[in-house]
């Protein structure tokens, strides 16, 4: 494994993410987040694969930094950057046109794309039962674990414990209220 590349899309992504903050009542650090995701997808799904790993670190930095695919590419090469693009919400749509287009695209996806989007849903519904955000209603909620849901049966067939940890989050859903 290419340790150095990792290191460097996560101190990269911690520059990029610097003044953002989670939307979680805990109000972490939003490197946390894509910190995670590449935690998880090493240390639950056994991923070893550098370009994944970098990926999954700069996964938000398109969507929602001022970071562009050039720089990207300079630092870390065409295919984490096609890693990256394939996870990326279209920020010119509205938010519900790019809810459905993560459903509609899932199944289309890379291997490394849909191990980075699965990871990242697995953190995200797992941060909704940890620190929910303070102005979420519990419909809201039970509507992101819904939508959630249904991106990753778009993923399913890509690694089998990962999903295995997906349903086990979402079986905790009673927690939510």
């Amino acid at each position: 494994m290419s340790i150095g590349i990792i290191l460097r899309a996560a101190r990269f992504a911690a520059e990029k993410h610097k003044d953002q903050q989670r939307k979680g009542e805990d109000g972490s650090p939003y490197i946390h987040h894509p910190l995670d995701v590449a935690c998880l997808l090493a240390t639950e799904g056994g991923i070893e694969n550098p370009d994944v790993l970098v990926a999954a670190l700069l996964h938000d930095t398109l969507e929602d930094t001022a970071t562009t695919p050039a720089e990207l590419i300079a630092l870390f090469g065409e295919k984490i950057v096609g890693i990256v693009k394939e996870v990326s919400d279209d920020k010119s749509l509205p938010k519900e046109v790019r809810k459905e287009e993560q459903v509609r695209n899932a199944p289309g996806l890379s291997f490394e794309a849909k191990l980075v989007k699965l990871a990242d849903k697995i953190c995200n519904t797992r941060d909704i039962l940890a620190f929910p955000p303070a102005d979420w209603s519990l419909a809201r909620k039970q509507k992101y674990f819904d939508w959630a849901t249904r991106v990753v049966s778009g993923l399913r067939g890509v690694h089998p414990v990962l999903e295995a940890v997906f349903d086990a989050t979402m079986a905790r859903r009673k927690e939510l209220g």
